[in-house]
């Protein structure tokens, strides 16, 4: 079990192959979100801004991957989050889970990314080119959460 909340941009491919090695897995299953070129009002993203209170988040993101390894037969997660200011593509979060099978590898790695959107202690400020703003949590991502309960 890893988290890790970083400023740097992180390789999620070389980071499984690197983990991959340490495991007789039957399936992974990865998640990498990027800082897509658009906001909600469809003006043309330049930068996101992503804040968060260490120690507190890396707290949550260890919770989260702890629920996921307790509700499945997992033999490896791995969560990366960055934070600071990041361009247009760059990589937000990447996400390994390594199983025995593949339903239980994309349950949890689909689990893990529902969660970090609700409980993870990040704040997104979206930068266009005509303003900037703090964004608001997503009624969708408490919703795609309580799928689980």
């Amino acid at each position: 079990m890893s988290v890790y909340v970083q400023q740097d941009v992180f390789d999620l491919q070389s980071i499984t192959q690197q983990l991959k090695k340490l495991h007789n897995s039957g399936a992974s299953v990865s998640f990498e979100g990027y800082v897509r070129d658009f906001d909600l009002g469809n003006d043309k993203l330049e930068m996101l801004e992503l804040e968060h209170y260490p120690g507190m988040t890396e707290k949550a993101l260890l919770n989260i991957e702890s629920l996921a390894m307790n509700r499945w037969h997992l033999d490896d997660v791995y969560i990366v989050h960055r934070y600071g200011k990041l361009k247009v593509g760059e990589p937000i979060v990447g996400i390994v889970v390594f199983a025995k099978h593949r339903k239980e590898a994309f349950d949890a790695c689909h689990f893990i990314i529902d969660f970090l959107k609700t409980d993870a202690p990040f704040w997104k400020k979206e930068i266009t080119n005509h303003q900037s703003y703090w964004v608001d949590a997503k009624k969708i991502d408490d919703e795609e959460k309580n799928k689980w309960n």
